[in-house]
């Protein structure tokens, strides 16, 4: 993030009234001196709406919005993974690598799925399709391995499976 100052676009200019409604409902769950406690879900829906990833002034326009600091929502964005901070491929798959999924065969799932998409973790396909990344834990270890696309979580990890989840990706192509 650069040090510049910018000068950001009010969140309610680039968020869809559908998407303002979402965050209201959110900021709505919070006492008004609390707005604070909203940025995980206003960084989501911002991102939602900027084709998966957040940019330096979109962060800053939600924290704008909320009336915090600017740092404020940079440290939420860069502590968790489900936060993009470059542009990603279509579709993200996020798999976990921490001690359960490693002991039950993370680095087998990650090897396969590079293999089949021929690339390498944090990297996208060509086709702008896919983008895969490594995670820490998403607390599914008894049904580790898992990988999670697209907010749906995937458990017990095969090649099989895996191929299936590929596929099915692969098929929304025309369909989206």
């Amino acid at each position: 993030m650069s040090s510049a100052v910018t000068v950001d676009t009010p969140l309610a200019d680039i968020l869809s009234a559908d998407e303002l409604a979402t965050l209201n409902t959110w900021l709505a769950k919070y006492p008004p001196e609390r707005k604070r406690s909203a940025v995980m879900a206003a960084l989501m829906i911002a991102q939602k709406n900027n084709g998966g990833y957040l940019t330096e002034s979109l962060m800053n326009s939600v924290a704008d919005h909320l009336g915090i600091p600017h740092v404020a929502a940079y440290e939420v964005a860069t502590f968790y993974s489900m936060y993009q901070l470059e542009p990603v491929g279509e579709h993200v798959i996020n798999v976990c690598t921490n001690i359960s999924c490693m002991l039950r065969g993370s680095d087998k799932v990650m090897s396969h799925l590079e293999n089949r998409l021929n690339i390498k973790v944090g990297e996208t396909t060509a086709d702008n399709k896919i983008t895969l990344k490594e995670v820490e834990c998403q607390g599914a270890c008894a049904g580790a391995p898992m990988c999670e696309v697209d907010e749906t979580f995937y458990e017990d990890l095969t090649p099989e499976k895996l191929d299936q989840i590929v596929d099915g990706i692969l098929s929304k192509q025309g369909g989206e």
